[in-house]
């Protein structure tokens, strides 16, 4: 979405209400059920402009660890300062580059949106999803989800490079050393 500042920017008036729906960008393994609600609201504050938006997402895809189908709403708080090209030098910039990153320059009278939010969303959104914080997984012999309870396979594995000991270790209690 495309905001004209320049009658933030004249001081015709102090602030702009944002409410729009935005298109997601495709993520692996996510399919997104409707587009991003955005709300939020462009101020005056003296010479800067302050960004505050609001953005909430309904997702499905699968838990990462057992494949289980995961629905959820992903909510993203973002809050930029808005600033007119050669308010805020590139050397200073450079200089604060942890602090590069609040601010977002505008060429002219016109501010999109849709980058910098578009942005914030793909870097918040979990790289992996889960079923539950806890979730076992499968079992990596069967792949029986192991929520589901025991599914009887050995837990315990040895080392195929180790596992002569094993049978040295065997050879030594029937001996009865």
């Amino acid at each position: 979405m495309v905001i004209d500042v320049g009658p933030l920017l004249r001081g015709e008036v102090k602030k702009i209400d944002i409410d729009y729906m935005l298109t997601p960008e495709a993520l692996p393994d996510v399919e997104f059920e409707s587009d991003a609600h955005v709300t939020g609201l462009l101020t005056d504050n003296a010479g800067y402009m302050r960004l505050k938006l609001k953005a909430e997402l309904k997702y499905h895809g699968e838990c990462a660890r057992c494949l289980a189908p995961v629905d959820g709403v992903f909510s993203l708080d973002f809050e930029r300062t808005v600033t007119t090209e050669g308010t805020l030098s590139e050397d200073a910039l450079e200089d604060d580059f942890d602090k590069a990153d609040e601010y977002v320059i505008i060429h002219g009278a016109e501010l999109d949106v849709d980058e910098p939010l578009l942005e914030e969303l793909v870097l918040g959104f979990p790289t992996k999803l889960l079923c539950s914080e806890d979730c076992p997984g499968l079992c990596p012999k069967c792949g029986k989800p192991r929520r589901e309870g025991d599914c009887g396979c050995p837990t315990k594995e040895i080392d195929p490079r180790l596992a002569i000991l094993a049978t040295l270790f065997d050879k030594g209690e029937n001996n009865g050393d």
